[in-house]
């Protein structure tokens, strides 16, 4: 049954990652958004720290950590700041396609690189005409001699222009819909792949996002991971188990909203008084911390039914989208209580509020989560 303890050991996981982020990414946050720039030394801490691919199996020379332990780590990077959770968290993302549908080969291979030195591998999935609508995409793959031949473009691609290798999706034929679906992985330096465009973000800005384009790639049979046509279905099973480190992404920004919410409200005085001693201020401290509480309960829950092999695509999409909701919600209350320094840059809740904004878009928009949800409802939960 469902619990909201943790182990010592998760505990320990939460001590380090929190260290961690209070040392190494809130001193330097607020610069690298300014900047827009890819923080490799930080990313490369964090790999030495055992903070990323926390869930790639021993087997392939992982951690084998469950999927609520990645959470947990996730929660404590994102409350220093999301963009940084964002490309740290990616790894398993770009990882999962070879969890899901790859062979013993394939893993070893694959994501044993993740462990032997600090890299990326970015999931391609969203292009320019397919997000929300999975089942769109366009980038064709087709079968040649004993390869296949991959052309297309993909957008919004996490760590794309540092990646080592991408897994991804194409189509055998647009017309097939989900069932012409081929998942893929192929390396950065094979002939015809080329990174587009970096995104000049609202938030989350220092994490890279940019287009991957694919002209004419050979991809070897053995790149291809599962069976050809059955891609569709490896893409969803890979959002049900990625979704929960959304919500605890959000959870941690909701903390922090909370938190420095909370100092402000002590400090600042009107009227000859804290503005915490203000009912309405007090009534938004309140609805943050409901919502932090309620946010991590819904995380630590979805990860627990993906680490106990319950396919149960409802939790994660309510843990994804409560949080994304209330992220946002709270992001928008913190710069209320700040006043108009909250809309500076001189306090952290303005990074807050452009930060939170993507966790209602990526890996399935708020409203697509509740399409889900209510599908799911329909059939009977």
């Amino acid at each position: 049954m469902f619990s909201p303890a943790i182990t010592e050991e998760q505990q320990a996981l939460v001590d380090t990652a929190r260290k961690f982020t209070a040392e190494s990414i809130i001193p330097v946050a607020g610069e690298l958004d300014e900047k827009e720039e890819f923080p490799t030394e930080v990313f490369k801490a964090a790999w030495e720290l055992g903070l990323m691919n926390v869930e790639i199996p021993e087997a392939y020379g992982g951690l084998g950590f469950h999927t609520l332990d990645g959470c947990l780590i996730s929660e404590e990077l994102a409350y220093g700041c999301a963009g940084i959770s964002t490309s740290i968290m990616c790894n398993h993302l770009g990882a999962l396609p070879l969890l899901v549908a790859g062979n013993e080969e394939q893993k070893k291979k694959w994501l044993g690189r993740l462990n032997d030195e600090m890299c990326f591998v970015s999931y391609c999935c969203s292009e320019p005409d397919a997000g929300s609508d999975v089942s769109g995409i366009k980038t064709k793959i087709v079968k040649d001699g004993n390869d296949w031949v991959l052309t297309g473009q993909k957008r919004w691609i996490t760590n794309g222009g540092h990646a080592s290798f991408y897994t991804g999706f194409a189509t055998m034929d647009p017309a097939l819909k989900h069932k012409g679906f081929v998942t893929f992985v192929v390396d950065r330096d094979a002939k015809g792949v080329s990174v587009g465009k970096k995104e000049k973000k609202l938030g989350q800005r220092a994490s890279d996002t940019v287009d991957v384009l694919f002209d004419e790639v050979r991809i070897p049979a053995d790149q291809i991971l599962g069976e050809p046509g059955q891609g569709f279905y490896t893409a969803m099973e890979v959002f049900d188990k990625s979704r929960p480190m959304i919500g605890s992404s959000c959870a941690g920004i909701i903390r922090r909203c909370l938190e420095e919410s909370r100092a402000y409200a002590l400090e600042r005085k009107t009227f000859g008084t804290a503005i915490a001693n203000h009912q309405a201020i007090q009534m938004i401290l309140a609805d943050m911390a409901i919502a932090y509480e309620a946010s991590r309960l819904l995380y630590m829950k979805a990860a627990w039914e993906v680490d106990q092999g319950i396919k149960r695509t409802m939790t994660s999409s309510l843990a994804k989208c409560y949080g994304a909701d209330q992220a946002v919600k709270c992001a928008t209350d913190a710069v209320q209580v700040f006043g108009g320094y909250g809309y500076t840059r001189e306090y952290p809740v303005e990074k807050l509020y452009r930060d939170a904004k993507l966790m209602q878009i990526y890996e399935g928009t708020s409203q697509v989560q509740r399409m889900v949800i209510a599908r799911n409802l329909l059939r009977g939960g």
